[in-house]
């Protein structure tokens, strides 16, 4: 493994948008290629628009990548599994510079951006049984799976290019791609069953949510997954950029507001409605208390159909009550009121009618 990586090619779909370089003084510089420019689109619209420029981070936000581009590294649970199957090599994976990195992320990375060279074999698909990764995982989690039949591999395999907290498979299920995710430490036992019908009152409440299901467990009442919105029927991969990464700020530490989500939209969505969808999932965010709303959990796409930028399916929506207060605030406020819903509404001069029918039906449920 070569750990010193200092240019790769970024890559949509087997198209080469642009090129990666890491500067003799450490900094790393992005380039679009004159292809790119000329049929593409804007990776990142407020920070890499569409020209000949020689783009470079003036933050370190993400260690001198620019948003977009770290959004595809794993992240939680997928973090945690890179740094455990590189430590078996010796090699520390918080030492490795950010081009390295990016040439750990194998197909199963989220999002359509793709890096080259690339470190890693791609997955290949086959049977998985969930309920043996599931107790894998588990052994990940709480440092005990030093025994003879612990299968690291398989849980690296699946996961290793992940998400947030919980553990986490990528799965194909018959020619579909989904997401499942297992029980962490502080979840109750019923976790699965309990995100599948957060995600059942959400689309009760008419949040698009993309579509959801309990895999079956002799473990457990279920696993909860989702299929990939990244990826299309065609197995084509789909652009996507996170809220937090359009605005180069980390979703670690609560800085954003959701006035902040509703200006973004403002300024890049190409589909009418996007506004109201927001003010839907922000009130329901708020009524079931899914306080886990930090600027990683809503996403952008990229939808060729309309040429531009639209809000994602809703995902990671849960119940938290282990959180004391909103990561992103309403209106200023960490526990916020009707009023502080209002008043987005009001700042961004939508309906007060129709506003006041969608808290209404989210009562309702």
């Amino acid at each position: 493994m070569n750990i010193k990586i200092t240019k790769l090619t970024v890559k949509y779909n087997g198209r080469t948008v642009g090129h990666l370089a890491e500067r003799k003084d450490g900094r790393i510089i992005f380039q679009y290629t004159a292809e790119w420019i000329a049929g593409g689109f804007s990776i990142s619209p407020f920070s890499l628009p569409l020209s000949n420029q020689v783009y470079s981070n003036p933050k370190n936000t993400f260690g001198g990548l620019y948003g977009v581009f770290a959004d595809s590294l794993p992240d939680g649970w997928g973090e945690l599994l890179v740094s455990r199957m590189l430590a078996k090599k010796g090699i520390n994976y918080d030492r490795l510079p950010a081009l390295t990195r990016l040439t750990l992320i194998s197909g199963n990375g989220l999002g359509a951006l793709t890096y080259e060279p690339c470190q890693v074999e791609k997955t290949k698909d086959g049977q998985v049984d969930l309920d043996k990764i599931a107790v894998e995982a588990a052994r990940v989690l709480d440092d005990s799976e030093n025994s003879d039949d612990f299968d690291f591999d398989a849980v690296y395999r699946l996961g290793g290019s992940s998400g947030g907290a919980r553990p986490k498979a990528h799965i194909k299920d018959g020619r579909e791609f989904w997401i499942v995710k297992f029980h962490c430490t502080q979840d109750p036992e019923n976790i699965g069953q309990q995100e599948y019908t957060a995600n059942t009152l959400a689309r009760d409440c008419g949040i698009e949510v993309n579509e959801f299901k309990l895999f079956p467990s002799k473990l457990c009442a279920g696993y909860f997954g989702a299929k990939r919105f990244d990826i299309d029927g065609n197995k084509k991969r789909v652009h996507m950029v996170s809220l937090s990464s359009l605005l180069e700020t980390t979703h670690r530490i609560p800085n954003l507001d959701y006035m902040h989500f509703f200006q973004v939209i403002q300024q890049i969505s190409a589909r009418q409605g996007d506004l109201i969808e927001a003010f839907r999932r922000m009130c329901f965010n708020v009524a079931f208390g899914n306080r886990d709303d930090h600027g990683k959990n809503f996403s952008f796409i990229y939808d060729e159909k309309i040429k531009g930028y639209r809000l994602s399916p809703a995902y990671d929506t849960t119940s938290t009550p282990h959180k004391g207060e909103h990561e992103m605030t309403v209106n200023g406020s960490g526990i916020p009121t009707e009023a502080d819903l209002l008043e987005v509404a009001k700042s961004f001069k939508l309906s007060a009618e129709k506003c006041a029918e969608i808290i209404a039906t989210i009562k309702e449920r």
